[in-house]
This record gives C-alpha cells, structure tokens and sequence, in this order.
C-alpha cells in the first residue's frame, strides 16, 4: 500500500451514455464511503465523453483529451453507446481509441458468482465459479488491418486481419503469470486459443507461452482450445484459475463468463497498462431504455471500482467492498435484473455504503 503521503488518486470520471451516469453516481457513493474508512483521499474530476456530446458538438473526443486523461491515476468509465449514434462511432472513437492511445493492452474480467447470486448452471455454487480472464487488449483482429475492395458489388472483397506481435503477446501473457501468482488460489494458468486451425497466430501464443513459463515453476500450466472452453465454462467452470488469450476470443469467452455468474449486471472489467493510466467501467453497456428509471442494478460499476482500488494499490478497500457486495447479494436483492432488484439503482448503492461502514474489514 503507498505510504501516508502519496495516497491522493486523481481519478477522471466519464460517465457516459445511458445508465452509465446513474451507475457511476452509486459507484462513487461507495468510493467515497470507503476512502473515509480507510484514510485515502480521491480527487474526481468528470468528462462529457458520449453520445449526448457527440449530437451537439459533433465531436467524438476533443483535441487534446487523450495527453489530458494522461494526467490522471485512473479512468473510471460509466457506458458508452447513444441510440442516436451508429453503432461503432463512439465505441471506435472514444473506447478503442482510449484503449490503444493509452496502451491499456490488458483487459483484466473477474468472473465470480457472488453469494445469492442466481446461476443458470444447475447446482453451481459460488466456490465454483471464481476465476479470472486476462485477455490481450490492443493487437488481434481489433488492431483494424485490413480492408476492401469494389465495396458494394458482387465482387466485393472484405479482409481483416489478426495482428500479433512478440512483444504484445509476450506482456500479456507474462501479466498472466504475475497475476495468477499474486492471486495465489490454485495457481494455474491456461492458455486458450486455436493452435489446430489458427496456425501462425497460435504458434506465436503458444510458443510464447510455455518460453516465459520456464520463469514461473510454480505455476501449473495446460492449453485448451477456444471452443472447448466454451463447453468446459459451462460444464466445470471450477476448474479454471486464470486464463490467457488474444483479444478476440477473450471479448467472446468474458461474456459467456459474465452471464454464468449471473449476468451482465455484475461484471465489471479492467482495461490496464501496468505503467500508465488503466481504465475501469461494468460491462452491461449503457441500456438506454432504462435510463433515468432508478432500476438498473448498480453492482458491476461498484464491483468496478472496487477493481480500481485494488489496481492502484488499496487492496483492504476494494476487498471491503467485495464483501459489501456480497452481503448486499446474500441478504438482499431478489434478482439482479433492472426492475426486479426489490430496491432501486440508489438504495442497492445504499445498502453497500451501509455494509461498508458496518464491516470489520
């Protein structure tokens, strides 16, 4: 933990589209009742980013923003996604663009049924269903090579192509490593590609994988193909750890691990650069058809900032609010879906601050 003096976090806040700003006012509510607890200051400073912006102004970022948002310890981001907006313009312009300008190149997914939480795996418990995705975040197919040709005709010719360096490969997989270690649960690390079809990309990944496990003889190691992976999430979700893999079969495998632990209400993810600005938000998107209703479960940007802290080196208070939530999960809500909580957005973010200040963490 830093010393005394150096535990001031500069934190941007962009809330976002949607129910981001809804989520986010919850999410902040707990940051600053666990800052009181544990002696640490957060200063926030809040961004127009989104949709909303874009239809005024036009303008998707404005010039100068990205050497702004450098400036900051952390970015704790809302939702991104206007009904009014094409799809792909404020998610390339404003999430994938922060992505790669910031070398965010980790996208870090707890998967974690917490108690109370209703499964859609039969007899799955939450002691099974803890594990963690480290998937590559700025290389692969999102990296957008590629092209086209006589768009529009019969002849038309689309190509995208999968980008993977050494280098981006390599420091992704050895954070895994680091990663699986400090959790120190099973520590065991797996790799999950298409090494039987994918053979130029995978042969990179996989070779890359088992050079920099020779540094890491305390960690057990094993490979599985993407669609086995699939299958074994829903099948034995108990016997994974932490799994590494390239950008695009990390998006699709995160969302099936979001909805064994009960949803996209509860997930919240991580996007880190190590040695700069991370950038951390709940995955369940800006829903605007539940904007300004008071109904959308706030967890999963609790849970988010929950991750925030623990990146920047608060481990006692993102734990104190793991286990807020899990209270407020066990004893509280009837569901985790918008509407059907027993509680509104506000009073869910209520609950956690009371279990906050009550814990002894």
């Amino acid at each position: 933990m830093p010393e005394a003096k150096s535990r001031v976090y500069n934190i941007a806040v962009i809330p976002g589209d949607g129910i981001g700003p809804e989520v986010i006012a919850e999410g902040v509510k707990v940051l600053n009742a666990v800052s009181k607890k544990y002696g640490f200051k957060l200063n926030l400073n809040y961004f127009d980013f989104g949709g909303e912006r874009y239809l005024k102004t036009g303008e998707i970022l404005p010039e100068g923003a990205i050497q702004e948002l450098k400036k900051y310890n952390s970015i704790y981001l809302g939702a991104i996604g206007h009904p009014e907006v094409k799809a792909g313009i404020l998610e390339k312009g404003i999430l994938l663009r922060l992505r790669f300008e910031l070398d965010q190149y980790i996208n870090l997914r707890p998967v974690k049924l917490y108690p109370g939480v209703r499964c859609p795996l039969k007899e799955k418990r939450p002691e099974d269903i803890d594990f963690v995705v480290v998937r590559e975040n700025t290389e692969g197919l999102y990296a957008g090579a590629g092209g086209v040709l006589r768009k529009g005709t019969p002849d038309e010719v689309a190509i995208q192509e999968s980008i993977n360096t050494r280098k981006g490969v390599e420091r992704c997989i050895r954070y895994a490593f680091e990663y699986c270690r400090k959790r120190n649960r099973k520590k065991k690390l797996t790799l999950c590609g298409k090494t039987n079809v994918l053979t130029y990309a995978f042969d990179l990944w996989e070779r890359t994988f088992y050079e920099v496990a020779k540094e890491y003889p305390d960690i057990k190691t094993d490979y599985a193909h993407v669609d086995a992976i699939t299958m074994w999430f829903v099948k034995n979700p108990e016997e994974f750890d932490v799994i590494v893999t390239d950008n695009m079969f990390g998006d699709i495998i995160t969302d099936l691990g979001a909805m064994i632990q009960g949803g996209m209400g509860i997930a919240a993810g991580g996007n880190i650069n190590p040695e700069g600005v991370s950038m951390f938000e709940p995955i369940g998107g800006s829903a605007p058809k539940y904007k300004g209703r008071n109904v959308i479960n706030p967890l999963g940007a609790i849970c988010a900032g929950s991750m925030m802290l623990e990146h920047s080196g608060e481990e006692r208070a993102g734990e104190c609010i793991e286990r807020a939530v899990s209270e407020v999960t066990s004893k509280h809500l009837r569901s985790l879906a918008a509407g059907e909580m027993g509680y509104t957005t506000s009073e869910v973010g209520d609950l956690v601050v009371k279990y906050i200040n009550g814990l002894r963490c």
